[in-house]
C-alpha cells in the first residue's frame, strides 16, 4: 500500500508541475512510465510476502534482497527522482532541476530520519545481506571496469596494425585533406592539360569530319600552344606562368567543341582508335628498347676496343723471347688449383684473375689458364706480362690454334657452315617480330666457340684431374681452394642449383613438346648455374661428357629442342652428374636483379653479373659496379690513355 501512495502522490506531483507550466523533462515521464508497471508487480510481490502467501512469484531470498534494496529509499515519488536518489545508469545529464530552498531542507531531514529507523532496527540478517549486496555490486564494477579495459587495449592493438599496413606515402600523395601548395611536386595541372590535349585530338578529327573548319583551326591553335606550354614537364612547378590562362582558353574552346560536335558514339569510337594506337605504339618502343638493350650488352665499349688494340700493337713489337710467362712448368702440375676463363674481354678477364689473387691464401699454388680468339690475343698476353699476377702462374692460348677443334669433330662448327644457320643468324634483313626474347639468341656470339670450349675442357688440358671453371663476368671474394675439398660423389659437374623459382627448372629452357625432350628429362628437375663450375675431368672422361654433349647438339640442328646458348645443352649434358654446391659460394643476378640481397653478396665466394647489365657498360646497376671496379687499375696508364673511368 505504501508503493501505490507513492505513485499516486508521484502521480500528482507530475500533473500539478504540468498545470503550473514548469517544463518536466520527457526523459522523467518516460521513466515513471516503464518503471510504473515494474514497481507495482514487486510491491504486490512484497505485499503477498507479508502475508505468507505461498502463490507468491518470487522466492523468499530474492523477495528478502529486494526489500534489503529498496528499504532506505522510501517512497517512490518525483522528490526522490530530482534530489538524485537513483542509481548512475538513471541520471540524466544536462537537466536542471529548480528546487525550493525549504522542499530540499524538508526532504533531507526526511532522508536522514529514515535512515537513522532504517539502520536502528536493521536486524542481522539485513546488514549481512547489505554487505553481500555491496560485495557483489564492487566485484561486478571490477569486473566490468578489467573487461573494458582488455577490450580498450584490443582496440589500441587492432588499429595501431592497421596503421602500419597503411602505405604513408599514398595517403600523403593523394589525402583529399592535403593544401596543393605543400606538394612541390603536384602534377594536377599537368595532367589536366594532357587529358585537354587527349579531348582536342578527339574534336579536332570529329570537326574535320563534319566540316566546322573554324572550329578546327581553333582546336589546333590552343592544342599547340598547351602542348608547347606543356612540354616535358612532370610537376606543376615545371610549368611556365602563363600555364594557367592557356588551361582557360583551352577550356572555353573544348566546351565550345562539345555543344557543338559531341557526339557519344563519335568521341568513344575516336578515344577507341587513339587508345589501340598508343598500345601498338608502346609494343614498338619495348621491341626497340629490348633490341638495343641486348645491342648494348654485346657491343664492346669504345675504351676496352681502345685499351685492346694499343695492347695489341704493344705486343706484336715484343721480341719473341720476351713475349713468355714464367712458371710454365705449373701448367701440367695437377697438385695445384687450376682455373679455366675464355674470354675476349681483357678487362673482364684482368678482373677475375686480380680478385681470385687478392683472395687466395697462397697464390702461388693457382695456376690460370686463359683462352681467348686471335682479335684478343696479343693483348691478353700483353696486358699480364706488363701486370703479372703476383706469384700465380698465367698462361694464354688461342682458340684458333685448337686444330682438332673443326668441323668434322665439332657439331656447332658444321652446322654454322650449313646456308640455313648463316640466314638465320647473319643476315640483316632477319625478321625480329618473333620476340624479344630471339633477338637474344640470334647473337652469333652464342655461337662462338669460346661459350662452347667449356664441353672440351679435356681436349684442352688432359693431364689435369679438377679445374674450376669461372666466366668472365665474374668476381672472386674469397679463397676458394676450399672447393677442391668438396666430395662430388661421383659426379661430373659442382654447380649452385638455381631452382628457388620456377622459372628456373628444366622447362624453362627446353622445348618440352618435342618427344625427345619429355621422354628423356623431367620439366621439374632444378636447374643450375655456369659461371662458376668445379668440373672432375677423371670422372668425365669415364662417362664421355662431351660425347653426350656432342649427340644432343646434332640433334638440335633445327633448333627444335631448345635455342641457342650453353646452358640448355649444359643441363642436358651433366643431367643426373651435377652435384649441388652451397649457395654462398656463387651469388648471381647482379647483371639484371636490382633486388639482390646485400648480405647475400658480402657473404659470397664469387658474385655473378649475368645479365646485359655488365660491370664495365654504361647501363650497369650503380650499386653493384664497386664490387667489380674495385680490382681495376684505373691509375694504369694505358686506362688513363683510353679515357677509362669508374
Amino acid at each position: 500500500m505504501a508503493l501505490k501512495r507513492g505513485l499516486s502522490s508521484s502521480s500528482v506531483a507530475v500533473q500539478r508541475n504540468r498545470s503550473s507550466g514548469s517544463r518536466l523533462p520527457t526523459a522523467i515521464l518516460v521513466f515513471f512510465s516503464v518503471l510504473a508497471p515494474f514497481v507495482l508487480f514487486v510491491g504486490r510481490g512484497l505485499c503477498i510476502s507479508d502475508q505468507n502467501s505461498t502463490q507468491s512469484g518470487f522466492s523468499k531470498q530474492v523477495i528478502e534482497i529486494v526489500t534489503t534494496s529498496t528499504a532506505n529509499l522510501g517512497s517512490l515519488n518525483l522528490e526522490s527522482f530530482r534530489k538524485g536518489n537513483l542509481s548512475a545508469s538513471w541520471k540524466v545529464v544536462g537537466v536542471e532541476t529548480l528546487i525550493e530552498d525549504n522542499a530540499v531542507s524538508k526532504a533531507t531531514d526526511l532522508k536522514q530520519e529514515m535512515t537513522q529507523d532504517d539502520h536502528t532496527h536493521d536486524t542481522p540478517a539485513k546488514i549481512l545481506r547489505r554487505q553481500l549486496m555491496d560485495d557483489k555490486r564492487e566485484r561486478w564494477a571490477a569486473e566490468l571496469v578489467q573487461q573494458d579495459e582488455k577490450a580498450t587495449i584490443k582496440l589500441e592493438n587492432s588499429a595501431i596494425q592497421r596503421s602500419k599496413a597503411v602505405d604513408s606515402a599514398v595517403l600523403g600523395k593523394y589525402n583529399i585533406w592535403r593544401r596543393e601548395n605543400e606538394n612541390d611536386k603536384s602534377d594536377s595541372r599537368v595532367r589536366l592539360m594532357r587529358d585537354q590535349i587527349i579531348m582536342a585530338n578527339v574534336y579536332v578529327s570529329i570537326a574535320k569530319l563534319k566540316n566546322k573548319l573554324d572550329l578546327q583551326q581553333e582546336l589546333q591553335i590552343k592544342l599547340k600552344e598547351i602542348q608547347h606550354d606543356l612540354g616535358e614537364s612532370t610537376s606543376d612547378s615545371d610549368l611556365p606562368r602563363s600555364a594557367p590562362e592557356k588551361i582557360k582558353a583551352m577550356g572555353k574552346v573544348l566546351s565550345k567543341a562539345r555543344d557543338q560536335l559531341y557526339d557519344c558514339k563519335s568521341v568513344t569510337g575516336k578515344l577507341r582508335e587513339m587508345l589501340q594506337a598508343s598500345d601498338e605504339q608502346v609494343r614498338r618502343l619495348k621491341k626497340q628498347s629490348t633490341f638495343l638493350s641486348q645491342l648494348a650488352a654485346k657491343t664492346i665499349p669504345y675504351a676496352i676496343h681502345c685499351l685492346s688494340m694499343r695492347l695489341t700493337i704493344e705486343y706484336y713489337l715484343l721480341p719473341l723471347e720476351k713475349r713468355k710467362f714464367p712458371r710454365s712448368e705449373n701448367l701440367e702440375n695437377p697438385n695445384l688449383y687450376h682455373y679455366a676463363v675464355f674470354s675476349d674481354n681483357v678487362l673482364a678477364a684482368s678482373v677475375v684473375v686480380n680478385s681470385t689473387i687478392m683472395n687466395a691464401k697462397d697464390p702461388s699454388k693457382h695456376v690460370f689458364h686463359l683462352v681467348t680468339n686471335k682479335l684478343n690475343f696479343g693483348a691478353m698476353n700483353m696486358w699480364f706480362l706488363l701486370n703479372p699476377p703476383g706469384k700465380a702462374t698465367i698462361h694464354v692460348e688461342n682458340v684458333d690454334e685448337f686444330k682438332w677443334l673443326n668441323s668434322s669433330y665439332c657439331p656447332v662448327l658444321r652446322q654454322l657452315e650449313t646456308a640455313a644457320m648463316k640466314e638465320y643468324y647473319f643476315k640483316a634483313d632477319h625478321p625480329t617480330t618473333s620476340g624479344s626474347s630471339n633477338l637474344k639468341y640470334r647473337n652469333p656470339k652464342y655461337l662462338s666457340m669460346l661459350n662452347h670450349l667449356r664441353f672440351y675442357l679435356p681436349q684442352v688440358y688432359p693431364k689435369l684431374d679438377k679445374i674450376l671453371f669461372l666466366d668472365d663476368d665474374v668476381v672472386v671474394q674469397k679463397d676458394l681452394t676450399g672447393l677442391w675439398s668438396v666430395d662430388l660423389n661421383g659426379k661430373v659437374n659442382g654447380a649452385v642449383e638455381t631452382c628457388g623459382q620456377s622459372f628456373h627448372r628444366f622447362d624453362k629452357y627446353l622445348n618440352f613438346s618435342n618427344r625427345h625432350i619429355s621422354q628423356n628429362f623431367d620439366p621439374n628437375a632444378c636447374g643450375w648455374a655456369y659461371g662458376m663450375n668445379m668440373f672432375d675431368l677423371k670422372e668425365w672422361k669415364k662417362k664421355d661428357i662431351t660425347g653426350i654433349y656432342h649427340k644432343w647438339q646434332s640433334m638440335n640442328e633445327d633448333r627444335a629442342l631448345w635455342k641457342l646458348g650453353t646452358l640448355p645443352p649444359g643441363l642436358i649434358t651433366f643431367y643426373g652428374l651435377t652435384h649441388p654446391l652451397d649457395k654462398s659460394w656463387h651469388v648471381l643476378g647482379l647483371g639484371y636483379n636490382p633486388s639482390v640481397d646485400k648480405r647475400e653478396i658480402e657473404h659470397a665466394a664469387v658474385v655473378h653479373y649475368n645479365g646485359n647489365m655488365k660491370p664495365w657498360l654504361d647501363l650497369a646497376m650503380t650499386k653493384y659496379r664497386p664490387y667489380w671496379t674495385k680490382f681495376v687499375k684505373y691509375d694504369h696508364p694505358y686506362l688513363r690513355s683510353c679515357n677509362f673511368s669508374e
